[in-house]
Order: structure tokens, then sequence, then C-alpha cells
């Protein structure tokens, strides 16, 4: 039955598409980084079994057991031993027996010795008994009196009362381990019914797992559809961003262009209207200026400026003031200037076509790359939608061809059935148990027995102690004790060696097992036993892939199963049923891909529709440079602008005017030249102003137009040129672009399958059918055969032991002891009793004295 799980594996691997192929491509490690899919999460089975043991407070008892076997055993686990014996099959014991008896030398002394025990203590309890019928061994009822009886009685009955307790401390560790033993077999069944759980939950959760796995396909094909319903936008963008580094700037140096001639217009019409304006000016500011010069002359000729009528003050600012008119003169000339009518004109003309919207059209021709694209993909993407459909009922039709629901249900069955068995024994376990548990009761009970005589023993010594009665005299109590310690040690001849004996056989299962078992499980060194080569079968490398699958080559180790399934990994990487079950006839996505890669090998993209500048447009930037624009006398025009409109400043000659005015004496001729000077005045505001204004614009838009005439020729050739060079990229020279970027959209689609793959392996390798119920189950099985019987076994000897060796000291204690509890037959009587004078006395036996109380 444990084979019917493989099919469920076999199940698993089917739908994990082709892994090992894929990993062989060298074609993946260069593929450029997909969309990241997102397929979420596998639906995982919640397992409750807590495969941990913590014993509590009897852990203490269960080190100090430990600490005892490493002193009797230190040697370090005979791996070469066990592997050399189970390869020849027992056959090297005999040539190995030193080795073994070596390693067992601590058992083996502490076993001879048990023996010893068990053969010499009751032959020791026999001798004795013999020798007290004799009136030896202290079998006599004559007690010497001596000065240090109180010191020795006391001594011996400390001594006791310790051995005592030790004593007592051995029993209820016994006692301790035998109830730890009977409570923690109720708490197995928890675990055991626990691993079946979890072991419901694996077969109930691998089928929907993979399920799931099936049904993520949909997410990498939505993916690949959505890809497919936005190729113009994801292919054709990409070709149009690395077009676009070329043809951009190309564009935008004609649609500058444009704006360039639509500056130019507007540059020349203002030189037009500010020459004009100026030419006007400047001959009504000539008149004007005449008109002053004139006036101002006549002023001056008044017989107030003459030396010989007018004061030297007068005179000399009158001469100042004359001498100063000839500075009254315009300084610009622009009649000489020649117009820009011509230049106009053509640039007027050229504008009656919209260069700016032939641009325009070829930037919507070029940016319609992704609709072209699209269209020439039709065929495309509608057979890789068919072979979508195709992929996707392939791999939907593996979870109809095997009948995997019907096997995990048959499994189902097999593990409600084996629970059920194991319920039905948990009455004969537990009637063992109790056979057991009243056997451990009997012997911790013979133990008890005794601790009761030799306490009760101590009690009545003690009370019954009368410091002034002699051996003869002592009371009732007194003498209880002492027959009680006596019966204490005849039950210690009695049941020693019964409990040495089975301290001794305990001792040397319990012990081995620990050595030999449990300790090597925890260590991993019973794993590399199991993991030897040949050791099963001389023809098997490793035995498990050897049974399971005829291949003992396959790498699966005891080991590697267990650490796998500890680490809650898959059973399909676990078992490694890759190496099992090639499912690449089954789901070989390989030659999908192929198709899909031979599909858009076989792309056209044809990208000649697309015109980025007309014939119409190109003839009018070239009618632009033969404008005229360039023959311009920039320099003539710049020569008369930077001089100013007048030779000097009329505002400040005004105010100079006024200023030497303020000097004469007032009469008319002062109040003449305040009207000269106030006649400047209105002519700098209503003329110069404007003509400097006027001359402003001017000197812009001359600059601005020998900017742009400025290699204009040459400029226009070049935007051509750049033009031209696009335009044969996108007609002639784009199958490498368009080759590149459907190479990076092929390896996108391609990518999700692999994604896809890629997942399924993953999830395969750490989540689907994840096996830790299988390690789950070995940890129980250490738990209750260590920590549970083991662990309690060896702490039960070794407390039982540790009683049965203190009865010896008991036995001593006791039979000196009861000399001093119980009432002698005969005592020393002494001659001198005042003079305690040991030189002069001398003892003579005597019977006790008659009393009429006794």
């Amino acid at each position: 039955m444990w084979k019917i799980g493989l099919l469920l594996l076999f199940w698993v691997l089917l739908t994990s598409g082709e892994l090992q192929q894929e990993e062989t491509e060298p074609e993946r490690r260069s593929q450029p980084p997909s969309g990241k899919l997102d397929f979420g999460y596998v639906p995982q089975g919640v397992y409750q079994t807590l495969a941990y043991y913590e014993p509590g407070v009897i852990g203490i008892l269960f080190h100090m057991v430990h600490a005892f076997l490493y002193v009797v055993q230190p040697n370090p686990f005979p791996e070469d031993l066990i592997i050399k014996v189970a390869k020849d099959k027992f056959g090297a014991v005999q040539s190995e027996y030193q080795k073994a008896i070596y390693y067992e030398t601590g058992f083996m002394v502490c076993a001879v010795l048990g023996l010893l025990f068990m053969v010499l203590l009751p032959l020791a309890g026999l001798f004795f008994c013999l020798c007290r019928c004799c009136d030896n061994c202290g079998g006599e009822m004559h007690q010497r009196q001596r000065k240090n009886a109180d010191c020795q009685r006391g001594l011996l009955t400390t001594l006791l009362f310790a051995t005592s307790l030790v004593i007592t401390a051995g029993v209820l560790c016994a006692y301790a381990a035998n109830q730890n033993l009977s409570s923690q077999l109720k708490g197995m069944r928890r675990l055991v019914s626990s691993n079946l759980r979890d072991l419901q939950s694996f077969t109930n959760e691998t089928p929907t797992q993979i399920d799931y796995l099936i049904a993520q396909y949909a997410t990498a094909k939505n993916k690949v559809i959505s890809d497919l319903d936005n190729v113009g936008p994801l292919l054709g963008g990409k070709i149009h961003e690395e077009l676009g580094k070329d043809v951009c700037p190309a564009m935008d140096g004609a649609l500058n262009m444009a704006g360039a001639m639509r500056e130019t217009k507007e540059a020349l019409e203002n030189v037009s209207m500010s020459l004009e304006v100026l030419q006007e000016a400047t001959g009504k500011l000539h008149f004007n200026l005449s008109l002053v010069r004139f006036s101002l002359n006549r002023t001056l000729s008044d017989p107030g400026c003459s030396d010989e009528d007018s004061d030297a003050t007068t005179a000399q600012l009158c001469r100042s003031i004359r001498s100063s008119l000839a500075q009254l003169h315009v300084s610009a000339n622009f009649t000489r200037l020649p117009d820009v009518n011509n230049q106009l004109e053509s640039v007027n003309q050229l504008l009656k076509t919209d260069l700016s919207n032939i641009i325009q059209k070829g930037y919507s021709s070029f940016n319609d790359t992704p609709g072209i694209v699209s269209d020439q993909m039709r065929n495309v993407v509608e057979g890789a939608r068919g072979m979508l459909d195709i992929i996707g009922t392939n791999i939907s039709s593996f979870s109809k061809v095997f009948p995997v629901h019907s096997t995990m249900a048959n499994f189902t069955n097999f593990i409600s059935h084996t629970h059920s068995k194991i319920e039905d024994s948990y009455p004969e376990i537990d009637q063992m148990d109790f056979y057991r548990w009243i056997c451990c009761i009997g012997l911790c009970c013979m133990v008890v027995l005794i601790l009761a005589f030799n306490f009760l023993a101590i009690l009545c010594g003690t009370i019954g102690y009368d410091k002034h009665a002699s051996p003869t005299t002592r009371g009732c109590v007194s003498n209880t004790g002492g027959t009680l310690l006596m019966a204490g040690v005849g039950f210690s001849f009695l049941f020693s060696w019964i409990l040495m004996g089975v301290v001794t056989a305990t001792f040397l299962v319990g012990g081995n097992v620990e050595k030999l078992v449990c300790e090597p499980f925890h260590t991993k060194q019973l794993f590399k036993v199991l993991d030897t080569p040949h050791l099963v079968n001389p023809e098997w490398r490793n035995f498990i892939p050897g049974y399971m699958y005829n291949d003992s080559d396959l790498d699966l180790t005891v080991e590697s199963l267990y650490s796998n399934c500890k680490e809650n990994r898959g059973i399909y990487s676990a078992m490694r049923l890759d190496k099992v079950f090639n499912v690449t006839t089954f789901l070989n996505s390989s030659l999908y891909t192929k198709e899909v890669g031979k599909m858009f090998n076989d792309v056209k993209i044809d990208l000649r529709v697309i015109v980025l500048l007309e014939s119409e447009g190109k003839q009018n930037l070239i009618g632009f440079s033969e404008t005229g624009v360039d023959r311009i006398n920039y320099a003539a025009y710049l020569e008369e602008v930077n001089k100013g409109v007048t030779q000097v400043d009329l505002l400040s000659y005004a105010n100079e005017l006024e200023a030497q005015t303020d000097l004469m004496p007032k009469g008319p001729l002062q109040t003449s030249l305040k009207g000269h000077a106030n006649s400047l005045r209105q002519i700098h505001s209503q003329q110069v102003i404007p003509m400097e204004q006027a001359m402003s614009m001017l000197n812009q838009s001359i600059r601005l137009l020998e900017r742009t005439a400025s290699d204009l020729p040459n400029k226009v050739t070049d935007i051509l040129a750049t033009i031209e060079a696009a335009q044969y990229l996108i007609s002639q020279n784009a199958t490498q672009v368009v080759n590149q970027e459907t190479e990076k959209y092929k390896q996108t689609i391609v990518g999700y399958f692999r994604q896809y793959i890629e997942w399924v392996r993953t999830s395969l390798t750490m989540e689907v059918a994840a096996c830790k119920p299988f390690s789950n189950i070995v940890d129980t099985v250490e738990i209750v055969a260590c920590s549970f019987l083991v662990d309690s076994l060896n702490t039960f000897w070794f407390g039982l032991g540790c009683c049965a060796l203190f009865l010896l000291p008991s036995i001593i204690l006791s039979v000196k002891l009861a000399k001093f509890y119980r009432r002698m037959d005969t005592e020393d009587v002494y001659d001198d009793i005042l003079a305690y004078d040991t030189m002069t006395r001398f003892p003579r036996a005597s019977a006790p004295p008659r009393h009429i109380d006794w």
C-alpha cells in the first residue's frame, strides 16, 4: 500500500512541464527579463503534529542517566564496526569480537558486578543467617558496655537514616519513571492521531494543489493574450522608440525651421515698418531742429547779447550758447538704408504653404508605427492564440487521463483502516502497560517495605531510647526498633538480588538502545550507517532508490530524504521523482516555444508607408534658403541703429540752456531763451522718444534676421539631409531594429511560459505535497521509543539500582544498630562502679534484674 503514494507523486510531476529540458537550454541564460507574473500562493494544508517533546522536571533525571551512561560508555559510536557486521550479516562478529568487547566494556563490567551482586548477596544472607543462629555475627544477645556507646549509637542512626533517604530518593526516581511512562503512553495516542490526521491532510490537499498548478496556466495565458492584444503599443512602441532616436531630431529640426520662417516674416515686417517710420520721422525732426537753430540765432542777435549793450556775463553766455548750436542736428540717416520688401514678399509667398502642418503629418505618420505593426502582426497574433488554446487543452487533459482523486481516495481509505487498527490495539497496549506498571510498583513496594522497617525502627529506637537503661533493661519500644531493623535486613537479603537482576537486565537493554540507537539518531550517525553504500544489498549503492526505482546510483539517501521532509519540502524533490518519471513526452513545452519562435521569426514588418516630409515641404525649406534674407546689408542697419537720434541729448541740452539762461538778468532775452528750451523738450518727448523706440525694435529684428540668415543654406541642407537619412532608415534599413525588438518581444512572450514552468518547478520542490508528515512520523517514533520508553526505562533502573546498591550499607548499619536497640539477655557487670577505672575493674556477665513491673 505504501506504493499508492507514488501514483500521487506521478500526478504532481505531470503538471510540471518539461522541467529538466528547460534547464539545459543555453538560450535561457541570455534571455532578457520578462514581466513578472503573480501566480499567487499554492494552497497549503495545516499540519498539526508538533514532533517535539519537553520532558519537564523529570528531564533532570534523564540528564543524570545520560551522564551516567556516558561515564559507563564514553566510546564513540562504532559506525565502522556496525557497518562491517551488517555487511557480513553478523558473520564478522567472530573476527571483530575484540572491538565489540572493547566498546561494551563498561556495560560488561557493570553486568558482571550485577551478576556477582545477585549471586553473592543471597549466599551472604544465607551464611549470615546460619552464623547468627550459632550466636555469632551479632547473634549473641550480649552487648559490651563501652564509654562511647551513645556516640556509636547516634552515628549509626544518622548513617542509616541518610542511607534510607538515598534509597528513598532512588525509589521515588523509579516510581516517577514508572508513572511517566504510563502517562506518556496515553499521550502517545494524541501523537499517533495527529500524525494520521496530517497524512489525511496530505492526501486531501495534494490533488487541490495539483489542480491549482494546472489552473495557474490561465495566468500565463491571459498575460500572453494581453500582450498579443497590445502588440502595437508593446512591439510597435519599442520600434517607434528606437527609430525615434534618429527620426525625432530630424523632424524637430524641420519644425524649428518652420518656426524660424514665421519669426523671419515677423522680423521683416517689423524692419519694414520701423524703417518707414524712422525715415519719415527723421525728416520732421530735421525740419524742427532747423527751426529751433534759426530761432536761437535770431534771439542771440538781440542787442542784449552784444558786448556794448550788455554786461560781460550775458555776453559770455550768449557766445557759449551760439557755439553749441551746431550740435542740434539729426545723427542717424535712415533714408539711405535699402528696404526689405523683396525678402518679405518671398517669405510671405512661402508661408502660403503650411510647412508646420506638413511636418505634423510626418509626425503623425511616424507615430502610427504601433498601428502599422498591429495590422501587420494580426496573422501572427491569431496563430499564437490558437497555440495557447492547444497548450491549455493538453495541460487540462492530464488531470483527466489519470485517476488522481480515486487514487487519493484509496490512500485515504488505507490511512483510515490503519487508524482503526491502531485504535483497536490500544486496549491491549493499555493492558500490557497495566501489567508492567503493576510489576514495577511491586518492585518499588519491595524497597518501600524495607524503608518502612528502617524508618519505623529509627523512630522506635529514638523514642524508646533511655540513657539510664542498661542493655538488659531497654524498653519494649526500643526493642521493637531493633527487631524491625533485623526484619528489614532479612527482607533486604530476600529482595536485593531480585532488584539487582531487574536492574541488570534493563540496564543492558536500555543502555545499549540509548547508546546505539537514540544518541546516533540525534547526531545523524545512524543515518550515515543506513546510507552506507552496498549495506543492504551488495549490488545497491543506495538502497532506497535501488528498492523503489531499481536505480541505486540515484542520489537519494535516508538522511537527505529525512532532512528534506524535515524542512517541509515537496515530496517531488525529496524523493527525486524527477529522475523516475519523464514528463517530456507528456508536456514538452519547448515544442510550443519553438513554434511561437518560428511565428515571430517569419514576421516582416514594412514601414515604407511612413513618409516623414513630403516633397512640398522639402521645396518650401529650399525656397526659404533662397528668399535673400542672407543678402540683407545687416552692417549698414546696425551702424545706423547704433547711432543716436540726435548728435546731442536734447533733454540735457535744454536743461543746460535753461541753467545758463537763469544766470542772465531777467528780461525779454531770458524769457525768449527759456521758451526755446521748452521747445527742445517738446521735440524730445514728441519725436525723439518714439524714434528711439522704433530704433530699438529695428535693432532686435535686424539681429534676429542676422542670426536666422547666418549660414541659412547650409542649415536647410543639413536638415533635409537628416530627414532623408531618417527616411532611408525607416524605409530601407529598419530591419535590424525591427528584428531586434521583435526578438525581445518574442522572448517576453516565451518568458511567460518559462516563468510558469519555473514556478511549477519551485512549487513542486518547496510547496506541493510537502512531506513534513513523513518526517513527523519518524520523529514521533523516536519520541515514543527514546523519550517515552528508553528514557523512562533507564531512569527506572537507575533509581532501582541506586536502591539495590545502598541496601548493602543499609544491611550493615541495621545489624550494627540493632545491638543498640534490642534488649540483651546478658550485660557487663562491674565490681567497682563508683570508681570508673578500667585498670582495676573486672566485668562479669550478669542476668538482668527482676522487676515487679516486667
